[in-house]
């Protein structure tokens, strides 16, 4: 007898079926590595062919990489070249004057120079800009305007007020350049630019001649009406508008220099200060140039302000660079400016007030009332004989110092981010610590020592500091020939650079609206 067990049997093993998820996936990629058999071996004439493609394709992408390409085939869009940036057209820190003045032909408007585009003038109604210069007796309101307008712009020569300053050579490029005639120094310099067309079907960009800020100048601080200070803006937006170019655009690729800061012209309620020319619709989408910017305006671009050296030639450049590279400066930091009785707290008193608690380390220039107004040779002195010059905001956010400072080598401190790093990018450092100094002005109302501050710099520092403004200067200067100089690219030159990429980005990305 068979013993009896109460556990059940063992389960029989279940034979896999063809329809096993398991054993489909197996066939599968067995069957496809016998179909592909044939093919994967090298003794197969279509896999040796297609090997020897490959290895060709690879061989002629490696040599391709060390042969340079024809002029005619660099740029995908030849019409486009990348524009040649100002910092290569810069001289080395160790060029000598002889060498900046070596003979070069004059700019002309080959394919390579006007790669970014052509620039059409338009010759708008001289009520716009020459009749406004004719009338510089009236242009303000408590003296005229006619010396600081003349000679193009530039004003009345230094006539000897700077001898033992500037280098005797260089005293002729020296002028009392008032801070707002940037309009007029743009328009002569535009009708000379190397990419100027006279055909406007074959412009890129489209400048306009407006001198918006000497029209409005004469209207603020009288007792005028809104009506009186948009009349200028209005009229000229009207005349412009019903021009072909700006019809196709809407306005995307045109510009204007506004020689005043970009406040002069938001007023947004008829009681308000300046003109409301920004706020005006036809003006939406040109590129203004201004002196102070909106820094959160994308049509805004921020341009240095004029200040009184003009250089004639790349030498005047390198000889300037030289002389205040090899300056000596005795006085750690400096300032100048006014107090502004009227403001709690004022800033620019705390500034001074330090300064003279330190006449071993700081140097003041005390501009109350108009002691500074029509030029002064002891400003200029100050900023060459010191290591650091403190900027503050102005009566706005920025102040032409800055740039007066900077041309005499000396190192701006700031105490806001607004004062510069974010107005002129395009003529600045991009790293804001390698040219320049910011302390809070919160730290220096709380009692901070400025002077402390600046001394923890090593002198290899102060030095690469100095440099560095030293290197940019030309990008601070508008040159004195009304075709630039010879290699040298000035301020107006970078700002035109700036604005045909600009335009040309726009294109490329399609960055508009309507």
């Amino acid at each position: 007898m068979l013993p009896i067990s109460d556990q059940p049997p063992p389960e029989p093993h279940k034979k896999k079926t063809a329809s096993d998820p398991l054993l489909v996936r197996k066939n599968s990629f067995n069957s496809l590595a016998s179909a592909l058999q044939p093919y994967l071996s090298l003794r197969n004439p279509r896999t040796c062919l297609f090997l020897a493609i490959v290895s060709l394709q690879i061989l002629i992408l490696l040599v391709a990489r060390s042969v340079p390409l024809p002029p005619s085939f660099r740029h995908a869009r030849r019409h486009f070249p990348a524009p040649i940036t100002a910092a290569a057209r810069l001289p080395s820190s160790s060029s000598s004057a002889a060498a900046a003045a070596s003979p070069t032909d004059p700019p002309s408007a080959d394919h390579d120079q006007c790669g970014s585009g052509k620039i059409y003038v338009y010759e708008v109604p001289s009520f716009f800009n020459a009749e406004i210069l004719k009338q510089c007796d009236n242009l303000n309101p408590w003296s005229s305007r006619c010396d600081a307008l003349a000679n193009n712009g530039f004003g009345q020569p230094t006539a000897g007020r700077l001898a033992g300053i500037v280098p005797e050579k260089l005293a002729p490029a020296w002028f009392w350049t008032d801070q707002f005639v940037s309009e007029i120094l743009f328009h002569n310099r535009m009708l000379k630019h190397p990419c100027r067309t006279t055909e406007p079907g074959s412009a890129a960009a489209f400048y306009i001649p407006f001198y918006a800020g000497l029209a409005v100048g004469k209207y603020l601080w009288s007792n005028s009406s809104a009506k009186e200070r948009d009349r200028h803006c209005e009229m000229m937006l009207r005349w412009v508008q019903d021009q072909a170019p700006y019809k196709r655009s809407n306005g995307w690729d045109h510009f204007i220099t506004m020689g005043r800061i970009t406040w002069d012209f938001r007023r947004s309620k008829d009681q308000d200060w300046g003109s409301s020319c920004i706020y005006t619709p036809g003006m939406r989408n040109i590129t203004r140039l201004v002196i102070e910017r909106n820094s959160w305006d994308y049509f805004d671009v921020g341009v240095p302000y004029p200040t009184g050296f003009h250089p004639r030639s790349d030498a005047d450049v390198a000889e300037w660079q030289d002389f205040v590279r090899a300056r000596p400066r005795p006085a750690l930091f400096c300032f100048a400016g006014a107090k502004r009785g009227a403001i709690r707290n004022d800033f620019r008193g705390i500034l001074l007030s330090q300064c003279r608690a330190e006449p071993d380390a700081c140097r003041a220039v005390d501009c109350g009332g108009s002691r500074c107004a029509n030029g002064t040779s002891e400003i200029l002195e100050t900023f060459l004989g010191s290591k650091f010059c403190l900027q503050p905001r102005g009566d706005s956010f920025t102040r032409r110092s800055i740039f007066d400072c900077m041309v005499a080598g000396s190192i701006p401190v700031f105490f806001w981010k607004r004062t510069a790093y974010y107005q002129y990018e395009w003529f600045l450092p991009a790293e804001p610590g390698s040219y320049s100094v910011f302390i809070d002005r919160k730290a220096v109302e709380n009692g901070t020592s400025i002077r402390k501050v600046l001394e923890r710099y090593s002198e290899e520092e102060v030095r690469r500091m100095r440099e560095k403004v030293i290197e940019y200067i030309p990008k601070f200067l508008y040159a004195m020939p009304e075709d630039g100089l010879e290699s040298v690219k000035d301020a107006f030159d970078v700002a035109i650079d700036g604005v045909l990429r600009r335009f040309k980005e726009q294109e490329e990305w399609g960055f508009k609206w309507k």
